[in-house]
Formats: C-alpha cells, structure tokens, sequence
C-alpha cells in the first residue's frame, strides 16, 4: 500500500462510495467516547460495515468506540458516521489518528463534526451537558502536517458552524479544548496547569482531526460532551466506564443537537 497518507485516504474514499452507492458525501461526523448511540437520531443508516475493511484504517481499540462507518441520508445531505475513532495513545501515529477526516474530505464531506468526552475544568460546564468548541490547545506535541504545510489555524472551529449550534440551543456554552496524549488521565498539577493555560475542557482526541479537516478546507464543528470533572477538582476518581455511562444517559439529547444542526446546514 502507498506510503503516501493522503494517497490512501483517496483509495479509501473510492471503496466508500462504492459501497455506500453513491458520489459524495456532504457532512461526516466523528462519534466519540460515548456518543455512538447518539448517531441513531441522525436518521436511518444504509450502509454499514467495520471501518478498518476500508483501506487505511484500524480495528477499533478502545471500549465505547464501535469501529464502524455508516452511510445516513438526512433530507437532501448525505452523512458519512464514524462511529468511532483512533487516538494517538494506541501508537500508530499521526496518520492513521486523522485518517478518518482525510477520507471523508477526500469523499466530498466539506463540513466535518467532531465529538468527544471530556473533562470539565469550569464548575458551570457540567457534567451531562454538550460544550461547543471554540478553540483547542494541541498538548500532544505532534501535528498530523508534513514539510512547509502553514496552514491558518485562527478559525479552526468554523464561527459561522458555532453560530449555527447556539441559534439552535442559545443555553450551550462555549469552551476551549485541551488536547493531551492519553491514555491516563491527567494530574490535579496538570489541570491547574491547564487552567492557567485557559483550557476550558480536557481530552484525548479532536484537535489533530480538526487540523487535518482544516488543512483539507472542510468547515470544523467541535462538540464536547462532559463526562466528568478534572482530576482535583471533585473528591471523585476518574473513570472510563463512567465516562461511557454519562455519554449513553445524554446520548438521546446529544444525537438530537447533532440532527438539528445536520437540518439547519
């Protein structure tokens, strides 16, 4: 196979649209930790098979991450679903991390929905609830980039996109994510750290994707839903199957946001 990312991700997108029976695609979306269940709102699914038989991409690793791709059609838009994704900390690289958005852009999707579980550092993002994106810090020290690729980060997570979501639910508020490598959970040090940084939420995933859909010229949503409170700021241990527990209470609200912003795009 290419060594050649983008390459493989063409080749991927190909086999997709074959499968699915169609050209294109309009929209994708990322389900994270927790949200898969949440896609049955976005309509009903056509296609639908175990992501890694598509060219580039892996079995799922990771608890609350299904390891497959549906085809949904909402109205006139044609969405591609992940349900589910690779992260940084299985060791894979980069690559196979953004691999999903290289391939949905590469299959026509010009707007790209990331979602995710995460930390809450602000007592008034509580747990249960949706947070819209507005930026990310990337503590991963990597980017899914290679050689002179400057790309123009200032709007990562589209302003027009966050508009959208708050005219649909004006209650939603607004945060900054903050990307670090995983797989543990982070310190109480660290989350005071990040804190002063101006993090708003903390998670494993989402900031190398949204830089891959934008190097692509996809428009980026971010959606964090908060699964629990950061390390030192409850008296309560942190928990990945909590985690999946929260994400499944809210999954019904969650998928009917993202139906809701699939209708208004």
């Amino acid at each position: 196979m290419s060594s050649n990312p983008h390459e493989v991700a063409r080749k991927a997108a190909d086999e997709l649209r074959s499968r699915a029976g169609v050209d294109s695609f309009d929209v994708a979306l990322v389900m994270g930790s927790g949200w898969v269940s949440a896609a049955d709102e976005l309509g009903a699914a056509g296609e639908e098979f175990p992501v890694h038989e598509l060219p580039g991409f892996l079995p799922p690793a990771v608890e609350g991450h299904a390891g497959l791709v549906r085809a949904v059609k909402a109205g006139e838009r044609r969405l591609l679903v992940f349900l589910g994704r690779t992260h940084l900390y299985e060791g894979h690289g980069t690559d196979a991390v953004v691999h999903n958005v290289r391939t949905a852009t590469a299959a026509g999707a010009s707007t790209v929905i990331l979602t995710n579980a995460a930390g809450s550092l602000r007592p008034e993002l509580r747990v249960g609830r949706p947070v819209v994106i507005a930026d990310h810090i990337n503590l991963t020290a990597r980017s899914p980039l290679r050689g002179a690729s400057f790309v123009d980060l200032t709007d990562t997570y589209s302003a027009a996109l966050r508009a959208l979501v708050r005219d649909i639910d004006p209650s939603l508020a607004e945060g900054v994510y903050a990307a670090m490598p995983g797989p543990h959970f982070e310190t109480p040090a660290e989350i005071r750290m990040l804190r002063a940084l101006g993090a708003d939420l903390v998670g494993m995933s989402t900031a190398l994707e949204a830089i891959a859909a934008k190097e692509q010229g996809a428009d980026v949503l971010g959606l964090s839903l908060v699964t629990n409170v950061a390390a030192g700021l409850s008296d309560r241990p942190l928990d990945h199957e909590e985690v999946l527990e929260t994400g499944r209470d809210a999954a019904p609200g969650v998928g009917r946001l993202l139906a809701a912003i699939v209708e208004r795009l």
